[in-house]
């Protein structure tokens, strides 16, 4: 069984499914793999999978007790920024796995930060007893290691994914995401930004989720337009994984907010400013020495 941040349209999360489906396939020993999704008839039809809707907890009680392992992750599942309750759902399915005596496997996440105390020593109780860990950062690691679990540090999934970059197509990329700090000061003044410096150039808006970004994606280019009603700007909304990276290695230059933007632009070369709304996004900018700009706290030059 795998649970997930499955089938609510995520670029990053529908590409470790893929890739972690794609490999636990080539598996002598795995016979049949269960997701736990969002839209369960489209994660099944896309990846030839079973799956069960996230939320129906006595069917998912039911696959837990049948399978031999739960893998958790990819992605950043364990942490209470988004939502408690997510936490403590994602905890729940590993709990349930764990007093079934089912092998449980954290595989590939990016672990915290968890806030609430109470929480943060649920999950670490929980974590304890978890068969293999895998993180994809050094935060995650030595927030493991504080509470004496054993983990490794491995690459993000996505990294697997064949990425071409074109040549240059006078397209700059803009991708943007709903979050508390992108508020209307933040969008006006990073639309003056690129009317200074990229207006002879084709504004690419970039929705990765829909159901998060749009919104956020057609606000900007309303307010760009305003600056400037020549400027040539189109929002581009996210239909399948391979339009998304198709959408990202067509830009010269791009500005991104979520993670898997910013690892695609990496892969491929196209040139990055990261805008870190959460820590994943910070880290990557510096592991790859890049400045970003700390949406909690910014000022634009």
């Amino acid at each position: 069984c795998i649970s997930g941040y499955y089938g609510f349209d995520n670029f990053g999360d529908e590409a470790i499914l893929k890739i972690l489906v794609d490999n636990l396939k080539k598996l002598d020993n795995v016979s049949e793999i269960t997701v736990f999704s969002s839209s369960p008839d489209k994660t099944s039809n896309e990846h030839k999978v079973k799956s069960v809707q996230t939320f129906n907890i006595k069917e998912i009680i039911k696959k837990l007790k049948e399978t031999d392992c739960l893998i958790s992750g990819g992605g950043s599942l364990l942490q209470d920024v988004t939502s408690a309750k997510s936490l403590l759902y994602y905890l729940f399915i590993i709990y349930i796995a764990q007093f079934f005596k089912k092998r449980t496997i954290v595989f590939a996440q990016g672990i915290g930060p968890i806030n609430n105390i109470f929480l943060r020593l649920l999950t670490m109780n929980i974590l304890k007893k978890v068969n293999f860990i895998s993180v994809r950062d050094d935060n995650s690691l030595s927030l493991l290691k504080k509470y004496n679990i054993n983990a490794i540090k491995c690459s993000d999934p996505v990294w697997n994914t064949e990425v071409e970059k074109l040549q240059y197509t006078g397209k700059t990329g803009i991708q943007l995401r709903s979050f508390n700090c992108v508020d209307d000061k933040f969008l006006y003044n990073l639309a003056e930004n690129i009317n200074q410096y990229y207006a002879n150039k084709e504004i690419v808006i970039l929705s990765l989720q829909n159901k998060i970004d749009l919104e956020i994606c057609n606000k900007f280019k309303e307010i760009l337009t305003q600056i400037n009603p020549n400027i040539n700007a189109n929002v581009i909304e996210n239909t399948s994984n391979n339009k998304v990276i198709n959408d990202i290695t067509n830009c010269d230059e791009i500005i991104a907010m979520r993670y898997h933007a910013c690892l695609i632009a990496i892969k491929a070369g196209v040139k990055l400013l990261p805008l870190s709304y959460d820590i994943k996004v910070e880290t990557i900018a510096k592991e790859f020495g890049l400045n970003y700009i700390n949406l909690i706290n910014y000022r634009f030059l």
